[in-house]
């Protein structure tokens, strides 16, 4: 699976939120992940801005920031 990790530099939860799908690779699932900085892009930084980090599927499901690791395995397994 790919993922979008939607985040910008210097932001503490983004960091939580990569480490935690690092542990999901690291315990064998299946993923990519592709770090976004929305400080690059005028329209992502207007959609994304208050919501970092935010994780996105190629499907086009997101997950918003909070959430745990049982969330983040549920939205990766769905």
């Amino acid at each position: 699976m790919h993922l979008i990790l939607y985040s910008t530099s210097a932001c503490h939860l983004c960091e939580i939120a990569e480490q935690m799908v690092e542990t999901l690779v690291q315990s064998g699932e299946a993923i990519t992940l592709e770090k976004v900085d929305i400080s690059d892009s005028d329209q992502l930084f207007e959609r994304y801005g208050v919501k970092i980090p935010v994780l996105a599927r190629t499907d086009g499901r997101e997950l918003d920031w909070p959430f745990d690791a049982a969330e983040l395995a549920a939205f990766v397994d769905a």
